[in-house]
């Protein structure tokens, strides 16, 4: 008896829906029972409403008997429905029952039509906002600038700490790998340089100063600075990569909570791998690009091999060398400091490591110009 008296009620179940236009009112009649069953239906018919809707919709739930709160999907469809396309919904000869559930459900009052604006905020507002973001950021950099000086410090005192397999790894990555690149890109600036310079000294019967020119312009300026872009685009991006997908998988706070000290652990050995190996790149950059100048020099400016690198050694002092040696290794300073903080922004997914990624590359290569801007002015007033 009981099977038999639900397989009734669900039979008896049904429910129609009627749609009349009318001139600048869409119509709708809805009849029978709104629940599990039915209303499945009644959403595929509304959704076959054809758009754009007009300015009212009236829906006319006289003649519903009953309502369940998936019938209510029904109400909150032609309200979604309303709000799209900006027009208002009235809702008529609401049965009782029925509106003490739209009441309980907050579904009784009528939507805004229109998509919901929200304010722009004022010029105060946004400079707020700005400013404070600026303020947390450089907060946030000098504390890690801080925690990774101290770290650097109590390695001078305890060498023992340092993870000397993982500072080899990183001297590789950013030294080795890097080579072929860095040197191809330095032969061909030379022989850039000294292709183009030929062309005016030339004139003068000046050629054996070519050798000059690329020999001071690659020690003193271009060869660092190329050489710190390299590696910034390479090893300061994978820097940042690293320790953002560390921190997106959780594992720097598990380092943390196994009692490692993330600084010495994942920060240490890319900073002092970095600062040991560029210089070296920097000195490489400098030899491909004094052959790339010999190249031209010996094919193009009748040079012969011997004058060029007696004219290249008399113009090269030993300041010159190390000056740019200097200025390399504070760059790699720059990159891996800025490629690891960048990795510990990361918050979210894999796209803010991407953001991180991106932002390392481009604020490092930022940096290493700035500071060599200053370094450039600095050593045009001083001059031992």
């Amino acid at each position: 008896m009981h099977t038999a008296h639900t397989a009734e009620n669900v039979m008896t179940s049904t429910a129609t829906l009627t749609i009349r236009n009318q001139p600048d009112t869409l119509c709708i009649d809805l009849r029978g029972v709104l629940n599990l069953h039915t209303t499945p239906d009644i959403l595929n018919q509304l959704a076959l409403v054809e758009r754009p809707v007009p300015k009212e919709i009236r829906a006319d739930l006289s003649e519903v008997t009953r309502m369940d709160d998936c019938g209510a999907l029904v109400i909150m469809r032609l309200q979604r429905m309303a709000a799209e396309q900006n027009s208002s919904l009235k809702l008529q000869g609401t049965p009782e029952p029925v509106r003490d559930l739209l009441a309980f459900l907050r579904l009784d009052e009528p939507p805004i039509p229109g998509p919901i604006k929200r304010a722009k905020p004022d010029f105060m507002t946004r400079f707020g906002v700005k400013t404070m973001n600026v303020v947390d950021q450089a907060t946030s950099h000098v504390n890690f600038v801080g925690e990774v000086t101290v770290t650097v410090l109590s390695l001078l005192r305890h060498p023992g700490r340092l993870r000397l397999g993982d500072t080899i790894t990183y001297m590789q990555q950013v030294g080795v790998d890097a080579l072929p690149i860095v040197g191809l890109i330095s032969f061909l600036l030379g022989l850039i340089m000294a292709f183009m310079s030929a062309v005016q000294l030339q004139q003068f019967g000046a050629n054996i100063y070519v050798a000059s020119l690329v020999a001071l312009s690659m020690v003193r300026e271009l060869g660092p600075i190329m050489t710190a872009i390299i590696v910034a685009g390479r090893s300061g991006s994978a820097f940042a990569a690293e320790i953002g997908t560390m921190k997106v998988s959780e594992e720097v706070d598990a380092l943390i909570t196994m009692g490692f000290k993330p600084a010495l652990f994942l920060v240490a050995p890319k900073l002092i791998a970095s600062v040991l190996v560029v210089p070296l790149l920097a000195m490489f950059s400098n030899l491909f690009a004094i052959a790339g100048g010999l190249l031209i020099g010996v094919t193009t400016l009748d040079l012969t091999v011997n004058g060029y690198m007696t004219q290249t050694m008399n113009t090269l002092s030993i300041f010159d060398i190390n000056w740019g040696l200097f200025k390399s290794a504070i760059f790699a300073v720059l990159i891996a400091t800025v490629g690891c903080f960048k990795g510990y922004q990361v918050r979210g997914g894999a796209a803010s490591v991407g953001q991180a990624t991106t932002s390392a590359v481009v604020t490092g290569i930022f940096l290493v110009v700035l500071v060599d801007s200053i370094l450039a002015v600095i050593l045009r007033y001083w001059r031992p």
